[in-house]
């Protein structure tokens, strides 16, 4: 099994170069076979859930071809079935895209339940709610969601709550129905923007992408396209907390600043300096921080993929902090991982954790739970005395591309090994002293 392995107290200097946004390249990857003519997708980030999604399209009978790593070309065309069987894809949130985009395109769609992060329920009743009014049967069966139409006649959607995934999957399959579709209540997160835009390359007619109404015109086809991902805000945020963390001094590049603001604002508050470009924001932090409150709402608030390793940072600042999930209930299972290295943690009601800072975390052996807990706890090791040991990091790079290399680039003391090389670690302790 591998882990990471990681020495701290050295701050992380210099430059990084964040990569594209694997939940935008997920929905744009799925968005890809609703036409017939090649696409070609650029800056795709190198992590295992695009992988997956790639081997899953290739199983339904489409082309797909890989240039290099950060580049996919498809092609829909040849897809002979609607049925998603390939195994893996149970394994990823980002799977049930192909529902919208198969049921668009061919009026039926057969794909597994999502997987993912175990980060508490996520139910898809908004996506069904939103098929059906579409004119759409639904039914789940034997673990897979299976959706048909004669035809897809657009409508008037209010979607309950505001869900990312419900919003990209119903405008994908309204865009190719009949008639008018306005999607009410639609999540406004930079993704939800990404895949609209990339329908709109290829021929869709969506607006208000980026707002709570989105009107969709529906076409009878779409046409090839060449297009590229947008960065990574939440690696790019997990870059900043590090710096910050390990008072450093790094410029994170290829970012748009804007959809950073959440985190920025509250960086600051808490004594960070943050300097904005027009591409890249710089971090840099001297002093022991201060305490604030988060709570996690949907873009532009204080992103819930952040919490973790927002309230790792807050575990070394003075004072008492409280942070607040409102968004999955199961994002805390990292407490008891932090308090192993010396955290002062402990969760309220539920849905909210007091944090009294103290003067230092110390390293330990600890548990990845889910994609963001392990980059939590990657941070957390950068700055405690001694050796860290992250395990179960499979859910670590589901999302973080190159995160050790990157990490070592800006001067960590990080290293991927194999739990059961002993001369690995020691080799590795003694190089890092």
């Amino acid at each position: 099994m591998e882990q990471y392995i990681i020495k701290g107290g050295k701050p992380l200097v210099g430059e990084v170069t964040i990569g594209g946004a694997k939940n935008a390249a997920l929905g744009v990857i799925a968005a890809a076979i609703m036409t017939n003519e090649p696409v070609r997708i650029q800056n795709l980030p190198d992590i295992s859930d695009v992988d997956i999604l790639l081997k899953g399209i290739e199983a339904l009978g489409a082309v797909v071809e890989r240039p290099t790593v950060h580049e996919a070309r498809l092609i829909g065309g040849s897809i002979t079935t609607c049925i998603a069987g390939y195994d893996d894809l149970r394994k990823i949130r980002g799977s049930y895209y192909l529902c919208g985009a198969m049921l668009g395109k061919y009026k039926r769609a057969e794909v597994p339940l999502p997987g993912g992060c175990n980060i508490g329920s996520r139910p898809i009743d908004q996506h069904i709610k939103g098929f059906e009014a579409l004119g759409a049967k639904v039914v789940i069966q034997h673990g897979m969601i299976i959706a048909e139409a004669e035809k897809l006649e657009g409508a008037h959607i209010y979607f309950d709550c505001s869900s990312v995934g419900a919003t990209i999957n119903v405008m994908m399959a309204a865009s190719m129905a009949s008639g008018q579709t306005v999607l009410e209540n639609a999540a406004k997160e930079p993704h939800v923007v990404e895949v609209a835009n990339f329908l709109n390359s290829m021929g869709a007619n969506i607006k208000g992408a980026g707002t709570d109404i989105i009107r969709i015109s529906g076409v009878s086809s779409l046409h090839g396209s060449t297009y590229s991902i947008i960065p990574d805000q939440i690696e790019a945020g997990t870059f900043m907390l590090a710096a910050a963390a390990t008072k450093g001094d790094v410029l994170i590049k290829n970012v748009i600043p804007k959809h950073l603001e959440a985190v920025t604002a509250k960086l600051v508050e808490i004594g960070v300096e943050v300097e904005e470009f027009d591409d890249a924001v710089r971090v840099v932090a001297s002093k022991r921080l201060v305490h604030t409150n988060i709570k996690t709402l949907p873009y532009p608030g204080f992103p819930t993929d952040m919490q973790q390793v927002m309230a790792t940072l807050l575990c070394v600042a003075e004072g008492t902090s409280i942070v607040t999930e409102t968004i999955y209930e199961n994002r805390f299972m990292y407490v008891d991982e932090l308090a192993r290295m010396g955290a002062c943690m402990r969760v309220v009601e539920g849905n909210s954790a007091v944090i009294e800072g103290v003067e230092k975390l110390t390293g330990a052996i600890v548990r990845a739970l889910d994609l963001r807990c392990g980059a939590a706890l990657v941070v957390a090791g950068l700055m405690a005395d001694g050796y860290t040991t992250v395990e179960h990091i499979e859910y670590v790079e589901r999302g973080y591309e190159k995160l050790v290399h990157k990490m070592c680039e800006l001067g960590a003391a990080i290293e991927k090994v194999d739990s059961e090389d002993t001369k690995a670690i020691q080799k590795f302790k003694l190089r890092v002293g």
